[in-house]
């Protein structure tokens, strides 16, 4: 029996599969999914071909220490911001042996929200090496930590994918 819900494992073997074929290598760079990406990665066997490294870092001095996130950027964009999503997955990518990273943001709740970053608002990166980005702001609401974070892992599985896909 797995941890995660079928859906999550079902994504997350089409990618174990397709990097595995491609001999693709990926790293995550997590904030408010405390590794969970990597987690429901790691969940498939076979999965040591294709997940090279994860980094958790949940708070602002983990992602300068481990990513390379510029302080200037968390003091004017805030931690969850698109800005800090951006360096996370740039620093995962060069931080590792992947062609594929991606990096997660955010506020899970039940606390943590303002008028202007809500729980349940995530920003979410993902890159290639080839230079190709994707981003992506997602308004969860305030549905329930375990829900938000859950979701997260949902979003960032399917942008590896279409990374992937091309």
């Amino acid at each position: 029996m797995s941890l995660f819900p079928p859906d999550i494992i079902s994504a997350a073997e089409t990618i174990i599969r397709e990097f595995t074929a491609a001999g693709l290598m990926l790293s995550t760079a997590e904030s408010c999914t405390g590794g969970l990406i990597a987690g429901a990665l790691t969940e498939i066997s076979g999965s040591s071909a294709v997940v090279d490294r994860g980094f958790v870092t949940y708070t602002n001095s983990a992602k300068v220490d481990m990513l390379g996130v510029q302080a200037e950027t968390l003091l004017r964009f805030g931690a969850v911001s698109e800005e800090t999503a951006r360096q996370m997955v740039h620093g995962a990518l060069f931080r590792s042996r992947a062609e594929i990273a991606v990096a997660v943001t955010g506020i899970a709740g039940p606390g943590g929200g303002s008028a202007e970053k809500p729980v349940g608002l995530v920003h979410l990166a993902a890159k290639s090496r080839t230079s190709a980005f994707i981003h992506r702001k997602m308004l969860y609401g305030d549905i329930g930590r375990n829900e938000v974070r859950l979701a997260t892992v949902r979003t960032a599985l399917e942008m590896v994918h279409s990374l992937f896909a091309g």
